[in-house]
C-alpha cells in the first residue's frame, strides 16, 4: 500500500513538472522526449514516464509517435487561433454564470487576484522581465477567479486546460502588451464588481484577440 502511494506521488509530481516545463517553454515544441533522459530529469521510472507522456498526449501537449516515441506538440498560427476562439467561448459563458452567482467572498477573491496580477504588470511595464513566470501565474489566477463562481467543475477544468494551451503560446513568444493589457484587466475587474456581463465579454474578446495578434507578430 505504501509503495503504491509513493509511486502515485512520484507520478503526479513528474506529471505536473513535465506539464509545466512544456507550458513555460523549457521543453520546446518538437523536442524529442527520450525516456532515459527524462528519467534522470524527473526521477520517475521509464514505465511511469511512458504513462505520463500518454496522459500529456491526451491533453494535447505531447505527440505520441508510435514506435518512434514522444515529442513536445508543435505549434502553429492556426492552432493558436483555434485555442483562442475556444477560450473566448468557454470564458464568456463561464463569466455570465459566475457574475450571476458570485457573492461577497467571490468579489474578494477577484479583487485579491487582480491586485497580485497588477503588481506584476507594474514591474513588467517597467522592464523587469524576471517576474515573467509570476506575471503569467497571476494572470491565470485572475481569469480563473472571474469564473470561479460559475458552479460547474467541468467547465472550470475544461477552461483551465484550454487556458494552459493558450499560455504556452504566450510563453513561447514572451509577449506582453504593456499598459493596454493592464487596462483591460482593470476593466474586467470593474465589470465583475458591477456584474456587467456584456462589458466583460466584450473586453475579454478584445483582450484575447489582441493577444493573438501580438503573439503572431512577435
Amino acid at each position: 500500500m505504501l509503495a503504491n502511494a509513493s509511486d502515485a506521488t512520484i507520478s503526479d509530481t513528474a506529471y505536473r513538472q513535465i506539464r509545466a516545463d512544456i507550458i513555460f517553454g523549457r521543453l520546446v515544441p518538437g523536442e524529442k522526449l527520450k525516456l532515459e533522459r527524462l528519467k534522470g530529469l524527473y526521477g520517475a521510472s521509464v514505465s511511469t514516464l511512458r504513462e505520463i507522456l500518454n496522459r500529456l498526449a491526451s491533453d494535447g501537449l505531447v505527440v505520441a509517435e508510435g514506435q518512434r516515441g514522444f515529442e513536445v506538440a508543435p505549434v502553429s498560427p492556426g492552432d493558436l487561433k483555434e485555442i483562442a476562439a475556444l477560450r473566448q467561448l468557454l470564458e464568456c459563458h463561464a463569466m455570465e454564470l459566475s457574475f450571476g452567482a458570485g457573492d461577497v467572498e467571490w468579489e474578494g477573491k477577484v479583487v485579491s487576484a487582480h491586485h497580485k496580477l497588477h503588481q506584476m504588470e507594474i514591474r513588467m511595464i517597467s522592464g523587469d522581465r524576471s517576474v515573467t513566470k509570476d506575471w503569467k501565474r497571476y494572470d491565470w489566477e485572475f481569469h480563473q477567479s472571474l469564473i470561479s463562481a460559475c458552479g460547474s467543475r467541468a467547465l472550470m477544468e475544461t477552461h483551465a486546460a484550454v487556458f494552459d494551451k493558450y499560455l504556452r503560446y504566450q510563453m513561447i513568444s514572451l509577449t506582453f502588451r504593456g499598459q493596454i493589457a493592464a487596462d483591460e484587466h482593470r476593466q474586467l475587474l470593474d465589470a465583475a464588481l458591477t456584474r456587467d456581463v456584456v462589458t466583460a465579454q466584450t473586453v475579454l474578446r478584445r483582450h484575447v484577440e489582441a493577444g493573438v495578434k501580438h503573439g503572431l507578430t512577435a
